[in-house]
């Protein structure tokens, strides 16, 4: 398998770095080298959360390169927008509809940009609009949103299914896995 690389970008609270766990748990149990690197930035405080999810056959770095990126899951449309030009011309943004304020605009310093989501649509990639809150919570719970956006992505890494089930048993707990399997369902079917 050649390196695929990944990108995942949300706010903190979100989820992100349980979603790369999964992705990088799926990726070792299927035997590929996988390396992985995140930045919590300011993500107690509702900053951004960045991760870097590389696998394939032999892995050497777990930096993605700016313009390397295979697929970015983003967590928040802003955020998806903010690491876009990461992506490759044939790569895919995979990201979630729903809005988080940073915490800029919280306070009143900056207004969201009215646009975000036309200027994701005129990407140079494939980009898909995932409604992860709405399918997370029809799953049975709107804090599993994060796996909506891991079984979204699942659509473009070739693992098979039972190596992402296996992933999931390993990374959630017991209690919630029946609803985050759900919510990987819902979430490969979105796109």
């Amino acid at each position: 398998m050649e390196t695929l690389n990944l990108l995942l970008s949300g706010v903190g609270g979100q989820g992100v770095i349980l979603a790369s766990k999964i992705l990088s748990k799926a990726a070792l149990l299927q035997g590929l080298d996988i390396k992985q690197s995140e930045v919590h930035g300011m993500s107690q405080r509702g900053g951004s959360v960045v991760s870097h999810v590389r696998l394939g056959a032999r892995v050497f770095s777990p930096l993605v390169a700016e313009g390397g990126c295979d697929v970015l899951l983003g967590f928040e449309p802003l955020e998806a927008l903010r690491f876009a030009h990461w992506v490759k011309p044939d790569g895919v943004i995979v990201y979630n509809a729903d809005r988080v304020n940073p915490s800029t605009v919280s306070a009143g310093m900056a207004t969201y940009p009215d646009d975000v989501e036309a200027r994701l649509a005129a990407q140079p990639c494939r980009t898909f609009r995932v409604e992860a809150g709405a399918l997370a919570e029809k799953a049975g719970t709107r804090r599993a949103g994060n796996v909506v956006l891991v079984g979204a992505a699942s659509r473009f890494l070739d693992l098979p299914a039972d190596v992402w089930q296996r992933a999931l048993d390993a990374s959630v707990p017991a209690k919630v896995l029946d609803v985050n399997r759900e919510a990987f369902r819902l979430g490969a079917e979105a796109v």
